[in-house]
């Protein structure tokens, strides 16, 4: 009966129109009642105490240094090295694209700020080449979702910091997959390229690369410094978002001079508003959340899901398939905030290690952002672009399955995630 209401009341508040963040809160008073244990304070209080860490700082600070990257000219530059080594290809703007979002997510862990930057500044330059619309704009849009897997990555801060475990591991274990993703991509889009009667491009002379190489190394050395930093312990993630924000302010400040005084109240304000939205729905999951846990809930689905204690990587599978389902009609982070207090006692009963369960968790839910009816990724791009959805849609397909594959990969050889870890343990 506890799951029947939790379900019954998320979907219709879901159905009738209201805001997902209101529409948790509504759930978790909704079970009060059932539980006779309704109080509004213990509403108040678990929102509060939510977001009353330290480690939810990181947060805020990633989205203001993807907002003070993308206005500084650090996007821009990183965007012409890929153009300066790989446009002479055939098809050379697609690995442009793809090279670009794998150094921009190792930047602002921000899918929709990465593949809104990619799409203002190469979609023009592939319609002036005669790419095909749909599938250079759906290229772009997979390529923003990697984001959320390659640290730092916004998803992993919430992810860790919801389920309790360490966010520097989670930032190692996303880098391989993260890798895997971008090298999928490159796979399709040359089978694409060959298929398709695209102009090969003049190679840039060497003067020119490293001329390129020269002017992008400041923003190439950024994720060097992150990483870096927190590979060798210099600095807690939380310190490494603000190490983030402070660079990519000096760089497009006083290397570039592309910062603007009032580009950077832009970049503020857009930060403040995004980080708002982001914190409030981890304070309306809490709600939910506690719940969920007081009205007994893991325990029904426990019992539920017993048959499968016995094979975790057949759990680990069912688990990523809902996730995918449910990817096509929630949004990324009220996504991932709703299943992290049902599917996170399921992996510690069937002793699934929780980084590398976050890793696929986040991987499923990023994929979502592709799919049509919500998919936001897809959305923005086609907005972006002036393109239409239907027309994405059907050129993000090749890159999609390509990623699911990797995917399927990292769930039949778990050791993949793991290898970075072993670094660090």
């Amino acid at each position: 009966m506890t799951i029947a209401i939790f379900l019954g009341c998320l979907i219709l508040a879901i159905v009738i129109g209201i805001p997902i963040a209101y529409a948790l809160i509504l759930v978790g008073v909704a079970l009060m009642l059932h539980i006779d244990f309704f109080n509004a304070q213990i509403v108040s209080q678990n929102m509060i105490l939510a977001v009353d860490n330290f480690l939810l700082l990181a947060i805020p600070f990633f989205i203001l240094a993807g907002e003070l990257m993308n206005s500084g000219g650090l996007s821009k530059r990183i965007i012409n090295v890929a153009m300066a080594f790989l446009s002479h290809r055939k098809g050379g703007l697609g690995y442009v694209a793809i090279a670009s979002a794998l150094v921009l997510a190792s930047l602002s862990g921000s899918a929709i700020a990465d593949s809104a930057a990619l799409a203002a500044i190469i979609v023009p330059m592939m319609r002036q080449a005669r790419y095909p619309d749909g599938q250079s704009v759906g290229l772009l849009a997979a390529g923003g979702v990697i984001a959320p897997v390659i640290p730092p990555s916004i998803a992993f801060v919430v992810y860790g910091s919801v389920a309790s475990v360490s966010i520097s591991e989670m930032f190692l274990a996303g880098i391989v997959p993260g890798l895997l993703m971008g090298a999928s991509l490159f796979i399709a889009w040359k089978i694409v390229s060959l298929r398709s009667e695209l102009e090969v491009g003049e190679r840039a002379p060497a003067i020119a690369r490293w001329d390129a190489l020269r002017k992008g190394f400041p923003a190439l050395l950024m994720p060097v410094i992150i990483i870096g930093g927190l590979r060798t312990g210099i600095f807690t993630p939380t310190e490494a978002s603000v190490i983030a924000c402070a660079y990519a302010f000096v760089v497009g400040k006083l290397i570039y001079r592309e910062l603007t005084w009032e580009a950077l109240y832009t970049c503020l304000l857009n930060a403040a508003v995004t980080s708002a939205a982001v914190l409030f729905l981890i304070g309306a999951s809490s709600v939910s959340g506690w719940l969920i846990t007081t009205a007994n809930m893991p325990a029904t689905i426990l019992a539920i899901a017993e048959p499968l204690m016995d094979s975790p990587q057949l759990l680990v599978g069912l688990l990523i398939v809902i996730t995918l389902l449910l990817g096509m009609v929630l949004d990324f982070t009220p996504l991932m905030l709703i299943l992290m207090p049902i599917v996170v006692p399921l992996c510690q009963r069937a002793g699934i290690d929780l980084v590398y369960f976050g890793v696929l968790l986040i991987m499923a839910g990023a994929l979502g952002m592709l799919t049509p009816p919500v998919g936001n990724v897809l959305n923005v791009v086609a907005s972006v672009a002036g393109t239409r959805i239907d027309r994405v849609a059907r050129g993000v397909l090749p890159f999609f399955f390509a990623e699911l594959l990797v995917l399927l990969l990292l769930i039949l050889v778990p050791g993949i995630v793991y290898f970075p870890l072993e670094l660090l343990r």
